[in-house]
Parts: C-alpha cells; sequence; structure tokens
C-alpha cells in the first residue's frame, strides 16, 4: 500500500508538471510575450482576467490528481492483468505501435462526443460541466479545468482503451500527452492553422480552434474533440463553423482563405 501511495505521488506530480509546461509554454507565449503581435490571431475580442486563470489552474490541479489515480489503478494494481495492455514491444508488429496511437485518438473521439453530450443535458450541466464552461473565453488552462466528477467521466477513456485495444504502456502514456497538445490547442483562444488547410480535405476532417472556441461561446454544438464527423453525422456542428473560421483566417493573412 505504501508503494502504491509512492506511486500515486510521482504519477500525479508528472500529471502536474506536464499540465504546467504543455499549457503553460503557448499561454506564456500568446498571452504574455507575443501579447501584442498575436491580436490578429484570437478568436474572441473579450480578454479573460487573472481571476479566470487562477480558477482553471485549481480546477485542473484536482482534475490532475483524479487522472493520477485512474492512471495509478489501470497500470499498477492487479487490475492491469486483466486489461489489453501489454509491456513487451515484440508482442505485436512494430506497426502496430503508431496505429494503435492513431486509434486510441479515434474512439477517444467517440467517448469525449457522447460523454460531453450527456453532460450538457440540463440534469446534470450545472452539477457538472458549468464548471468548464465558466470559461466562456478558454484559455490554454481551461484544458484540464473540470468538477471533480466530469475529470472522473473524462479520465474513463484510460479505462475503456485499456480494456478494449492491445496497446503497449508506453502508447497509453502517449496518449495522455497527445492528448493534451491537442487539448491545450482547442483552448488556445488563437487560431494558428496554416492558410492552406482550408482549401485540404484535413479541413472536413479534423477540429480547430475556432471549432472548440465556438462551442465555449455558444455553449452548444461543436461536442467533438479532434474529429468532425459524429458532429456532422449527428448534426450538432455550428451552422456559422466556417464563416467564423474564414473571417479569423482572412483577419490573419489578409485574403480569402477558401476558394470561391
Amino acid at each position: 500500500m505504501e508503494q502504491l501511495v509512492k506511486t500515486l505521488a510521482a504519477i500525479f506530480s508528472i500529471t502536474l508538471i506536464r499540465y504546467f509546461v504543455l499549457a503553460g509554454i503557448p499561454f506564456l507565449l500568446f498571452y504574455i510575450l507575443l501579447r501584442s503581435s498575436t491580436t490578429k490571431y484570437k478568436i474572441q475580442n473579450r480578454t479573460a482576467t487573472k481571476k479566470d486563470f487562477f480558477r482553471e489552474i485549481m480546477h485542473s490541479g484536482s482534475s490532475s490528481l483524479v487522472f493520477a489515480i485512474i492512471s495509478v489503478i489501470v497500470l499498477f494494481t492487479p487490475l492491469k492483468s486483466y486489461t489489453l495492455l501489454y509491456t513487451d514491444f515484440n508482442a505485436f508488429p512494430l506497426w502496430w505501435v503508431p496505429v494503435s496511437l492513431v486509434l486510441s485518438l479515434v474512439i477517444h473521439d467517440t467517448y469525449f462526443y457522447w460523454m460531453h453530450r450527456t453532460l450538457h443535458h440540463k440534469k446534470l450541466f450545472r452539477f457538472t460541466h458549468k464548471v468548464h464552461h465558466q470559461s466562456v473565453n478558454p484559455s490554454p488552462w481551461t484544458s484540464y479545468s473540470f468538477h471533480i466528477l466530469e475529470a472522473i467521466a473524462e479520465g474513463g477513456i484510460l479505462v475503456v482503451l485499456a480494456f478494449t485495444l492491445p496497446m503497449h504502456a508506453d502508447v497509453l502514456i502517449m496518449f495522455t500527452v497527445v492528448s493534451l497538445i491537442i487539448n491545450v490547442y482547442g483552448h488556445l483562444g488563437y487560431e494558428i492553422m496554416p492558410k492552406g488547410l482550408r482549401n485540404s480535405f484535413i479541413f472536413e476532417i479534423i477540429n480547430t480552434s475556432v471549432y472548440h472556441n465556438l462551442h465555449h461561446s455558444k455553449f452548444k454544438g461543436n461536442y467533438s474533440l479532434y474529429f468532425r464527423w459524429w458532429d456532422k453525422l449527428m448534426k450538432t456542428e455550428n451552422p456559422d463553423y466556417v464563416k467564423v473560421y474564414d473571417r479569423i483566417q482572412e483577419q490573419r493573412f489578409g485574403s480569402k482563405t477558401a476558394v470561391a
């Protein structure tokens, strides 16, 4: 038990440090060092306050603890023997490593979409998801800013992946890093996608910072995390998304970004 507590303390510390590094660097760049030179990239005109940032960091601390607890349960308790996780890289072909990582994002996007829509139900929203939506104008610190019950639901993806997808344990850890990086981008508050994305097929598939920012400012629609397909299929994509994205990119590049 003592060893498990030490492991939890170590995982919690790593999770917290990772959050501060991956959310802190973009915050330092866009909100402090390059603030005056990146105004064209900003999605909303309104500005978040120090009080908002402090609230987000406090909630993110408790979320990090929840994520650490779930990680320890999945990776360092007898439960692991019942999962599909493996530690020998030779157990599967090497090409399965990147494929399993991509598949983990696809599974997570599906999990997140339906979990997210459920939390928006009027009987659940004010008890859980309202905490996250206090950040009407999100920042990188918003990425882990959840009510503790939502943090449990968010962290549940680790359990789902462990029991449904054969993954090397290191790939599961890699998944949490990639997921946080994309999450930080979605909450950045600034659009940084290149001009050429708009006219590529990738634009029709992936989410952008504008995409998730609209969810925070409008409180509904655009429920997915990585990809647009669930919102398109369920007709929950914000109808103004492309128009707003084009406006921001035109603001950045000074010309139309879409083919007429």
